[in-house]
């Protein structure tokens, strides 16, 4: 008879520094928009996801699967990517598989989305209507940004609405290890319009395999305008409600 694996809980032994130290791998993630060319190790992209892993999920389904690329893998998608991207007749051949954003747009969340875009683009002095600079610097995103380390997340599709918030918790888990390891990250919804040609690319199973986002990892470019972007946060008290 089989009996479920047990492993006894360590004893809890939360210090100030230890509260310090993931506070601060949380709070200074941040998107990432250029990278350094330095190598990450593979053994430590699997460390950081053998933590992630830990991340949990509705009946500990794990709906997660990473398809990771460095060196020739990473830049033949890069190329086939940018390809496409920068081919006008292609324009609307390439469609998101599923409402990342809502399909109308209200207050407060469009100005917050017009606001984070304007920052950047006046950190880097884009000019508004300046849509051949706008076009190049949407069209990095298919760089990863120029990350040595670009990730491609794909689900089951028989799995449910739930797993994609299991997806989140895993996602966060990778940005936030990353960042405990002295790494940064982007993650990238602009992959999702192209999920047909990096199913191709990567050999997947489209009828059963769905391309949810893709990230970036690195180590960050310290020189870089764009990398200085913190995007604003709202206080607790304009999003919690306590109730007595």
């Amino acid at each position: 008879m089989s009996h479920p694996a047990s492993v006894p809980r360590a004893p809890d032994l939360i210090t100030p520094e230890r509260t310090a130290a993931v506070d601060a791998a949380i709070t200074s993630r941040r998107s990432i928009r250029r990278f350094l060319p330095t190598e990450v190790p593979r053994a430590v992209v699997e460390d950081i996801l053998r933590v992630a892993s830990r991340a949990p999920s509705g009946t500990n389904t794990q709906p997660w699967r990473v398809h990771v690329l460095t060196g020739a893998s990473l830049k033949a998608l890069v190329d086939r990517l940018m390809a496409a991207y920068n081919d006008p007749a292609q324009v609307g051949l390439h469609q998101e598989e599923y409402d990342y954003y809502p399909k109308e747009w209200i207050s407060p969340f469009i100005d917050r989305r017009r606001k984070v875009g304007w920052d950047l683009y006046s950190l880097l002095g884009i000019a508004k209507g300046d849509k051949v600079r706008m076009h190049e610097q949407t069209g990095r995103n298919f760089r990863f940004f120029d990350a040595p380390v670009g990730m491609i997340f794909t689900i089951d599709r028989v799995m449910g609405q739930g797993s994609l918030l299991d997806y989140g918790m895993f996602l966060e888990n990778i940005m936030v290890a990353a960042r405990a390891r002295g790494l940064d990250t982007c993650a990238q919804a602009a992959f999702n319009a192209y999920h047909a040609l990096i199913s191709d690319q990567l050999g997947l199973d489209a009828e059963r395999e769905m391309v949810v986002v893709g990230m970036a990892l690195g180590h960050a470019d310290p020189e870089a305008i764009e990398n200085s972007l913190l995007a604003e946060r709202v206080t607790v008290s304009e999003f919690a409600t306590f109730w007595p």
